[in-house]
């Protein structure tokens, strides 16, 4: 079966998941987490992506970015491959690549589900009973984006600078969003957007994406089309 194409586009967000070989462990001590942030940083440096959300988990990782060219996506995450899978490799006697495949993706609309993605992201170590509070963990942005600690690599996006005029208000507000979580129909709608590839937005963003790329993306909408898809619609690039 022939590999599902891709599509990234400039200055739209993606969630990108990347899971260890049959979930195995990716990480297994605090250097090497220190060590893929590093390789993180470089790749979002190197190629200009923003990153304004994280976690590495066990045996899985988690990111929020925005390239400022879309094709620089895959050049940023082969970036980081080809310098931390010979470390695990070199640091644990083992060979080949420790990755289950290809990573997964998609384009986030910005002002529905940017920060509910963020959330989503950092509430991982919750969901898996590793911590009682998102802050708690250490490999994660969420002591960033709570105003806890200053993470250099982390670059605040737009939609998350609205939340407050200041630091201290920005900060307070998207704690603010983690009293309430997430409920399972959104979890299921990020979840099932990434795992298939599918644009997570409203029918109007996933009809932008198809007209500026000129294909159809992810997962065939069932139903009647939707009235916004009447309107003339604006290419994002």
């Amino acid at each position: 079966m022939p590999r599902k194409p891709r599509f990234y586009l400039p200055n739209v967000p993606v969630h990108i998941v990347h899971r260890g070989h049959s979930r195995s462990a990716v990480f297994f001590e605090d250097q090497d987490y220190s060590t893929y942030l590093y390789w993180l940083k470089k790749a979002a440096e190197k190629y200009s992506l923003s990153i304004h959300a994280f976690v590495l988990m066990t045996n899985h990782v988690h990111l929020l970015v925005t390239p400022k060219l879309g094709e620089d996506v895959s050049l940023f995450m082969q970036y980081i491959g080809r310098r931390y899978v010979p470390y695990i490799n070199h640091k644990y006697g083992k060979s080949g690549s420790i990755w289950e495949g290809r990573y997964k993706a998609c384009l986030v609309q910005e002002d529905t589900y940017f920060l509910s993605v963020m959330v989503y992201i950092e509430l991982n170590p919750v969901r898996a009973n590793m911590v009682e509070s998102p802050s708690h963990y250490r490999w994660s942005s969420c002591c960033h984006n709570t105003g806890g600690q200053n993470i250099k690599l982390i670059d605040s996006h737009s939609i998350y600078e609205l939340l407050g005029v200041d630091k201290v208000s920005r900060t307070k507000a998207y704690q603010a969003l983690f009293k309430s979580h997430l409920g399972k129909d959104s979890m299921k709608k990020i979840s099932d957007a990434w795992l298939t590839g599918t644009p997570l937005g409203n029918d109007y963003f996933r009809e932008i994406i198809e007209n500026t790329l000129v294909k159809k993306v992810g997962q065939d909408r069932r139903g009647r089309p939707s009235k916004q898809t009447k309107r003339a619609l604006t290419p994002l690039i």
